[in-house]
């Protein structure tokens, strides 16, 4: 593999990790730096196929809310790799006493997340 094909995978996973400490943070303004205006982001809840959100200002709006209701969310990678423009992330999420964990599908566009899909073990 070229070096220029390997270091644009690495840079979408690269990319993830970064979001993934912004999210860790509960810095929106970080996370939604790495999103492209037109991201869509599927929430896992509510079960069986959870909520999508459709660009920037619906995902920001989603963020803010959440971590005002979950002031102790954290997400800890599990696993992580990339193929081309996607990234598979498998995660533990903790909040205070409990936890899930589940996976992330990742599209990437321009360097940007433009794709975030949750899923979780039910």
């Amino acid at each position: 593999m070229s070096p220029v094909r390997l270091s644009k995978i690495e840079l979408g996973v690269r990319t993830i990790i970064e979001f993934n400490e912004a999210f860790n943070r509960h810095d929106v303004h970080g996370m939604m730096s790495l999103m492209s205006e037109d991201c869509v982001f599927e929430n896992t809840h509510p079960a069986p196929d959870g909520t999508a959100y459709k660009g920037k200002e619906a995902v920001t709006q989603f963020w803010q809310d959440f971590f005002r209701e979950s002031p102790q969310a954290h997400i800890e990678i599990e696993e992580i790799f990339g193929l081309g423009f996607h990234v598979v992330m498998r995660w533990r999420y903790t909040w205070g006493d409990g936890h899930v964990r589940g996976v992330d599908v990742f599209k990437l566009k321009d360097g940007l997340i433009c794709e975030k899909l949750s899923y979780v073990k039910g």
